[in-house]
């Protein structure tokens, strides 16, 4: 069976709740990293230092997505139902069974938190077994070493890197290093990604008990 072309579409887990990106989504958002240099460090443009700065980047990305060129999702954090960040399916290839996960961010608080891993946990599930893709491609600028071990982390493979791939705000070139996992190899990244989300559960339980 060929590869099916993303939808907007709601997926669901313990901790987090990826929905379709909407403008309601830009208070939430701006209040989880709205003006925070580092989490904007490595997203390929200014800091939004204020709400409007935000808005017009969530903007473009919602008029990309009308073009179809992005599936944006809001991540919803469940325990108060507020968004922290956005990520994205992007360079969608049905014909050639390959998407990337890219444009990514979170506020600060929900770094090595279970939200990243959970969000990915959706978004590959979703696009290995419920769209049929064969490929998962993920990038991410190499001198941003946290990106690049949150990636491996998922189980993707080091692929290479582009030199000079794209121009950054400050005037600078950055290198591209390349990741991706293979249908074949998802299962076992399955059974990791599930792994240290239980791990982190039974973390948060055994600090409740000793609070």
């Amino acid at each position: 069976m060929p590869a099916k072309t993303p939808l907007p579409v709601t997926l669901t887990g313990h901790h987090v709740r990826l929905v379709p990106l909407a403008m309601d989504h830009l208070d939430d958002l701006f209040a989880a990293g709205g003006g925070d240099d580092e989490v904007w460090r490595w997203q390929g443009g200014p800091t939004p230092h204020a709400r409007a700065d935000l808005g017009l980047k969530l903007a473009e990305l919602l008029a990309s997505a009308e073009r179809g060129t992005y599936i944006p999702f809001a991540v919803i954090h469940r325990a108060t139902d507020r968004a922290i960040g956005w990520t994205t399916f992007m360079d969608v290839d049905a014909a050639d069974e390959r998407l990337e996960i890219g444009w990514t961010w979170y506020g600060r608080a929900f770094w090595r938190t279970a939200a990243n891993t959970e969000a990915k946990l959706l978004l590959l599930t979703h696009a290995f077994e419920d769209l049929g893709m064969g490929r998962v491609q993920l990038k991410t600028d190499h001198m941003n070493h946290r990106s690049q071990a949150a990636i491996a982390r998922l189980g993707a493979k080091r692929e290479g890197v582009l030199r000079r791939h794209r121009l950054r705000p400050d005037g600078t070139w950055r290198d591209s290093v390349y990741f991706s996992l293979l249908a074949d190899e998802w299962p076992a990244a399955k059974a990791n990604l599930g792994a240290r989300l239980r791990a982190a559960k039974n973390q948060v339980r055994r600090d409740d008990a000793t609070a």
